[in-house]
């Protein structure tokens, strides 16, 4: 289980987190080329990537002296280098030791800013530095919720810079940031920041070490019973029953297997999950309509018109259901899901 650890005995005093999803490569290139090759502190990065293959390394190691590279489990931090999540895998922080896990997804994420941030908060306290830069959706609240909770210092891009707006806004509505500033200012702030004095050790909540060891798979089903209270909704990604994460920010369901979302990314893989629903049972009644169009068609040519006008009446009434379940997916698709 993880220890708040004030690893003294550190070659660094502090350490960075950041998460960025949609827009994040271009802010992640501007903060990085903006710091030193002397950087005295580690900075480890999660930008959502999902399964896909990632270059980031390659982009942020071209344009500054300082080495980035994915995270390799089991290795130590080091003051100056960027370590970024690789694809499908959930980067966590055991003291200065990094930890790579193929978890059940956080925010349908993998890998996911809150578990980078959560265990950062645990291991680093007071001493961590927690930045959430452009995206969708509010991944990295509820981590960053974590990081000020354990006393580290909270950073926020501000959202009238931000590529995406939704993320950095919806970690203002949970978090009273300690800095929200625009994009340009964040190196300097950093720099700044890597250089002063932390505030004052504060020991982790219980809620939030419980949770990292979710993170890490170690945990049974007493911690999320302290953690939370069951719903009466079950989980999208493997249909057990969700519990409510108590006095939570933002308002987030953890299952017991491990996935967690929050309300808001919840909502939309609902809405995802109907209209995939709801365009299934159009296929199916197409499919019947062509059907019964073929019937009457037969019918017709071997002189049973009876049968031939009960099957195309049959076909006009499954037609216009097509017409009321396609007018159903219009009118529930959220603003801006297309995006």
């Amino acid at each position: 289980m993880f220890l708040h650890n004030p690893l003294m005995n550190s070659r660094f005093d502090r350490v960075i987190v950041i998460g960025a999803s949609a827009g994040g490569i271009g802010a992640l290139l501007e903060i990085t080329k903006a710091l030193p090759p002397s950087f005295p502190a580690p900075i480890c990065i999660v930008q959502h990537i999902g399964r896909n293959r990632s270059v980031l390394p390659n982009l942020l190691s071209y344009q500054r002296a300082n080495q980035a590279v994915h995270a390799i489990d089991g290795e130590r931090l080091s003051a100056g280098k960027l370590y970024i999540a690789p694809p499908d895998r959930h980067l966590l922080l055991d003291g200065d030791r990094l930890v790579l896990t193929h978890g059940p997804k956080e925010n349908h994420a993998r890998p996911a800013i809150d578990p980078l941030f959560r265990s950062a908060a645990v291991s680093w306290g007071s001493r961590l530095i927690g930045v959430i830069l452009t995206g969708q959706l509010d991944d990295g609240s509820a981590g960053l919720a974590a990081v000020q909770d354990c006393g580290g210092t909270t950073i926020v891009e501000d959202p009238g810079t931000a590529a995406q707006p939704e993320m950095p806004a919806s970690a203002l509505a949970a978090v009273r940031a300690d800095f929200c500033v625009p994009l340009p200012e964040i190196a300097p702030l950093l720099l700044r920041l890597v250089g002063s004095m932390p505030p004052p050790p504060r020991e982790a909540p219980d809620s939030v070490r419980r949770e990292v060891s979710i993170n890490r798979g170690e945990a049974g089903v007493e911690d999320l019973k302290a953690i939370a209270t069951p719903s009466l909704l079950t989980c999208p990604d493997c249909g057990g029953t969700l519990s409510e994460v108590l006095e939570s920010r933002p308002l987030r369901f953890r299952c017991h297997t491990g996935h967690a979302f929050t309300l808001r990314t919840l909502e939309r893989r609902q809405t995802d999950d109907a209209e995939h629903a709801l365009w299934n049972g159009v296929r199916a009644l197409t499919e019947r309509e062509l059907l019964l169009r073929r019937a009457a068609a037969v019918a017709q040519a071997t002189g049973d018109a009876a049968q031939s006008a009960a099957a195309a009446a049959q076909a006009d009434r499954v037609r216009e259901q097509i017409r009321t379940l396609e007018g159903i997916v219009e009118a529930a698709a959220p603003a801006g899901a297309a995006a």
